[in-house]
């Protein structure tokens, strides 16, 4: 229903115009300026990955044109109305504070994908998925960074940091940006490059979130035919009796430009028990792939699925976590050491969750590990972007997952004892969290290490008012 249509229907119901029946007076301000392509929800349903504390607003507005946005932004300040920006919806932090007084504006239906005649660049809106501009330069022959879940926004993904299996090569996401398309906090849309803003594009690029709301995005790419746009990748299996090896192996391995791996706890999708499940990456063949993770296929898994494919299918395995829904109260940990008694210990407090809690059984610890070659170059700060921790190996992710409430305990203790374990003796100075898989009980210097203090300045700067104060708000 577009918005005229609301305001038509709460007058027919003897509604005054000027405060329509959801999402307070904002739409008044707005709603005949606003493309038809845009409508609103009333009821505020809105679908996110994650129930476990996620927002709960008065009405979403379905955005259908990208010129709206600042449109909705303007008014929506003019009448001090709450807003949060949503795309995938896969934002699990406990943060949010938004309430039926506030309104979504969700910008998943903004899906423009366009190469240039060279396929060295590609400018996307913020609805785009990961598989979204993956499929797109796949069938462009070219490969763009992009994380490692098809469900999950590029942008989304990409203002925290955005980690990618590629990055040893081509860096993180967000060093992959060229240009981004802005609406900032008071509603006035421009667009920022490192050149004609260093100051705001350094916040933009790793607390996005605070400073503006992204609609559309200029990101590098590589030319790339379809044949030689391949990886050697798959699952093994291991008994959980060789843990602690798995784990020796991953902590001395080195992993190159052109490697990452995964390692997960979760149910064997065969059999339903938990098991430890290793997804080895290397971009090349089998043959030298299976050299350079020798080391971790010497140990002996059970299973071994691994082969070459093609680009448009590396985020497969990480399809069943799109599934969207249930309570995730999710935790993590970033990891420079991995320590095997502190896995012993994780794993143990897998299985006692898992046995005590059968409805939880798609309950996961997933940890990402990335090649900081080219990363950590960067540690000392460029001044590229505000992203503070490029020479951390692993994040570890725990993922409680069930639909009761009378879990919630359960589940926060289960996921802070598994951090507590990894956040001891993952090697770092202090305690990091990737901000994209951060809970929200974390200090904030836990989420924005050694940038925090520049950036809680350039916050009073660039939005003194604290209308952006969703998504771990600086203010």
């Amino acid at each position: 229903m577009h918005v005229r249509q609301l305001l038509i229907g709460a007058g027919l119901f003897g509604l005054s115009l000027s405060q329509p029946a959801c999402g307070g007076n904002w739409a008044s301000l707005v709603e005949k300026s606003l493309s038809p392509k845009t409508s609103i929800q009333c009821d505020g349903d809105n679908q996110r990955w994650s129930d476990y504390a996620a927002p709960k607003a008065g009405a979403v507005v379905i955005v259908g044109d990208e010129n709206d946005v600042a449109k909705i932004i303007v008014a929506a300040s003019k009448t001090n109305t709450s807003f949060l920006i949503q795309s995938g919806g896969n934002g699990w932090a406990n943060t949010f504070k938004l309430d039926s007084r506030g309104i979504i504006i969700d910008i998943s239906s903004l899906k423009a994908i366009t190469f240039n005649a060279k396929k060295t660049q590609v400018t996307f809106q913020a609805g785009v998925t990961n598989k979204d501009l993956i499929d797109a330069a796949w069938n462009n022959n070219a490969r763009v960074s992009a994380s490692t879940c098809n469900c999950v926004s590029v942008l989304g993904a990409t203002l925290g940091g955005g980690l990618s299996r590629t990055q040893g090569v081509y860096g993180l996401n967000v060093d992959n940006l060229i240009s981004l398309n802005i609406v900032d906090p008071n509603g006035i849309r421009k667009t920022v490059t490192r050149q004609n803003n260093p100051e705001l594009w350094w916040a933009l690029t790793g607390a996005g979130a605070n400073f503006g709301v992204i609609t559309s995005a200029t990101y590098k790419s590589q030319p790339l035919p379809q044949a030689q746009n391949t990886a050697w990748t798959g699952l093994l299996l291991f008994n959980e009796s060789k843990l602690e090896e798995v784990i020796t192996a991953i902590d001395k391995l080195t992993l190159a430009p052109d490697m990452q791996l995964d390692i997960y706890f979760t149910a064997n999708p065969a059999t339903g028990q938990p098991s430890v499940l290793v997804l080895p990456f290397y971009l090349g063949s089998a043959e030298v792939g299976r050299q350079k993770f020798a080391s971790i296929l010497n140990v002996g898994p059970i299973a071994d699925n691994t082969e070459v494919i093609p680009y448009n299918t590396w985020n497969t395995a990480g399809d069943p976590f799109c599934t969207p829904g249930g309570r995730k109260p999710s935790y993590t940990t970033g990891v420079k050491k991995m320590d095997p008694v502190a896995w012993r210990n994780t794993w143990n407090e897998y299985i006692a969750f898992f046995n005590e809690n059968p409805e939880a059984n798609l309950t996961t610890i997933l940890t990402e590990c990335y090649s900081t070659a080219k990363t950590a170059k960067s540690v000392k700060n460029d001044g590229s972007s505000s992203y503070p921790f490029r020479d951390i190996k692993c994040h570890a992710i725990t993922i409680p997952w069930y639909t009761s409430p009378s879990i919630d305990c359960s589940a926060v203790k289960f996921g802070q004892n598994v951090r507590k374990h990894l956040s001891a003796s993952a090697g770092t100075k202090s305690p990091s969290s990737y901000i994209n898989f951060a809970h929200g009980d974390e200090p904030l210097s836990q989420i924005y290490g050694s940038s925090l203090s520049t950036l809680k300045k350039l916050k009073q700067k660039y939005d003194p008012k604290k209308r952006l104060n969703q998504w771990f708000p600086l203010s």
